[in-house]
């Protein structure tokens, strides 16, 4: 006799056989989105529609209106692309890189790239959607998954699935291609009919849908963005550390400080080298940094001005901080609540002033602001002028829009984007998130020092990424330069202190799904000692240890 189950679907309850997949109930009760569902929340956990159902469960499905749909979106569209390009070419290779405005950039190894193929490509996955085929993650063992990707010439996997120590990975099929299924897909390839392929620099540009289900009119151009990411990936794959598996290898083969060393060194040389052009523009008086959140903004700073100061440039920070109004004057977001992130929250007209008047080499009296009460002290202030080599320097979200530097000629500003650009991949065709690695570096510090524990730093995050995207992003290729705070070996060494603060993480929190999430990919990498990494790391801005006072 066949036992039921108790479940809730979309807030409506029923009963179902155990075994019965989320895919043939969903009739029962109709998803309520915008869009067709492509996967579901589980008793908190992210699965896929073929999931087959062995206990009582709350379900709600979700469609790529949400961020978890659009990941299940995502992954499964660059399987299908994968299987197109073994179709067409199975001694082709494709590496997966940054992202280019929410889409992804790939590279085409072994075959010449030229718009043909890239049309046909993209005609090839088309076939692949409407043959609607059924798609599933299977389970498999690791003996079998190595030799699957022995057979098919994936050398990466391959070299993955030999060092992780777990009896089973779940795998994804289409055609004659297998990938490792790192989160849930969709149930059918039919899902994923909104697409392109688009020849970009030297490669192209799988471009998805947004969260409306719209397709972009074009890509942006990011110049300095996309070169920025180019120069990272080359010297990543330089040093042999360009995916996980390369990184595991450094760690298993005593290579790993070596490693650290010459990553340590490369940044201490772009540092060096945006120090020579500050010096060499003579008309630099205000240096101004920005950047997102995790990106190790303050470490940055304390390093660039060590720099300047072998040119014999003093660097004088002005804090902007100093310059919030006062908190009945905070704008606000819909919900209520103050928003700090926007730029009328910052005094500017006096900012300006200050500006103005320090770099004509008057002396200003700059505020204090008080955060608790909420206000500046008028009986406490900070004199400051500006010697004959002195510059000021400062560090903001707001750093790369001329509004906050309006009274400051352009030719006396030096403007230097700061963020984490990671190019180092789980394999050839599974990127690791920029914005991951930010989000792993605020996990460690915030639990750390700030007195927040994981669940409530994953929960403020999208908000955080709200005000990237307004605030610093838009302003980017503004930047005089670029600079890359990310540092190839840091999954390894993060890895002990993000997985011990995500196990903090509560079941029935909101947050547990996203943690889930992260441990999937950090479970991966072969950690490192903390000792490894130099005091003056930029790394250390979130471990702690460093030759620098954050106070």
């Amino acid at each position: 006799m066949t036992k039921n189950i108790s479940l809730v679907l979309n807030g409506k309850e029923l009963t179902a056989a155990i075994g019965t997949r989320i895919a043939d109930i969903l009739g029962q009760s109709p998803h309520r989105g915008p869009f067709a569902p492509i996967g579901a929340i589980i008793n908190g956990r992210l699965d896929g529609l073929y999931y087959e159902l062995k206990s009582d469960a709350a379900i709600e499905t979700i469609d790529l209106s949400q961020r978890e749909g659009m990941d299940i979106y995502r992954r499964t569209a660059i399987v299908i692309l994968c299987s197109a390009m073994k179709d067409i070419d199975p001694h082709a290779r494709l590496t997966v890189g940054q992202s280019v405005s929410d889409s992804y950039f790939f590279e085409i190894h072994n075959h010449p790239v030229s718009n043909e193929l890239i049309s046909n490509l993209e005609k090839k996955m088309h076939e692949i959607v409407s043959a609607d085929i059924p798609l599933k993650r299977d389970w498999t063992i690791i003996e079998e998954a190595i030799q699957t990707f022995e057979q098919e010439g994936q050398n990466d996997k391959v070299m993955l699935l030999n060092q992780y120590r777990r009896s089973e990975v779940p795998l994804i099929k289409i055609e004659k291609h297998h990938g490792i299924a790192y989160g849930p897909i969709a149930h059918r390839t039919a899902t994923i009919n909104v697409f392109r392929l688009v020849p970009y620099e030297h490669g192209m540009v799988l471009v998805f849908p947004d969260s409306n289900g719209k397709m972009p009119d074009a890509i942006p151009p990011q110049p300095k963005l996309f070169a920025t990411y180019v120069e990272t990936k080359r010297w990543y794959e330089l040093v042999g550390a360009s995916n996980i598996a390369q990184l595991n290898e450094h760690c298993v083969k005593g290579t790993i400080s070596d490693l650290v060393k010459v990553a340590e060194a490369l940044h201490e040389k772009k540092i060096s080298a945006i120090a020579d052009e500050i010096a060499s523009r003579k008309n630099v008086r205000l240096v101004l940094i920005a950047g997102p959140s995790g990106s190790g903004k303050t470490t940055f700073t304390k390093r660039l001005a060590i720099q300047l100061k072998l040119h014999g440039i003093s660097p004088v920070s002005l804090s902007l901080d100093n310059y919030y109004v006062d908190r009945e004057k905070t704008p606000k977001h819909p919900d209520g609540s103050y928003n700090f992130e926007c730029l009328e929250a910052l005094d500017v007209k006096l900012l300006n002033d200050h500006l103005k008047r320090l770099l004509n080499g008057e002396e200003v009296q700059t505020p204090i602001y008080n955060f608790p009460l909420g206000r500046r002290e008028p009986a406490r202030v900070n004199k400051r002028k500006l010697g004959r080599h002195e510059i000021l320097i400062t560090e903001g979200i707001h750093g790369l829009n001329d509004s906050l530097s309006r009274a400051v000629n352009r030719e006396n500003k030096f403007k230097i984007y700061v963020s984490a650009l990671t190019q180092l991949s789980l394999d050839d065709h599974n990127r690791i998130f920029t914005t991951d690695v930010r989000l792993v570096r605020r996990i460690v510090r915030d639990r750390l020092f700030r007195g927040s524990n994981a669940a409530d730093t994953i929960r403020i995050w999208p908000s955080v990424r709200k005000g990237e995207a307004e605030y610093i992003f838009p302003y980017q290729e503004d930047a005089d330069v670029m600079f890359n705070s990310a540092l190839v070996y840091e999954p390894a060494l993060l890895k002990p202190f993000v997985e011990r603060y995500l196990a903090e993480v509560p079941r029935g929190h909101p947050s547990f799904m996203e943690a889930g999430r992260i441990l999937r990919f950090i479970n991966f990498v072969i950690p490192i000692l903390p000792g490894e990494a130099p005091h003056t790391s930029i790394l250390r801005e979130f471990i702690g240890g460093s030759a620098f006072r954050y106070t």
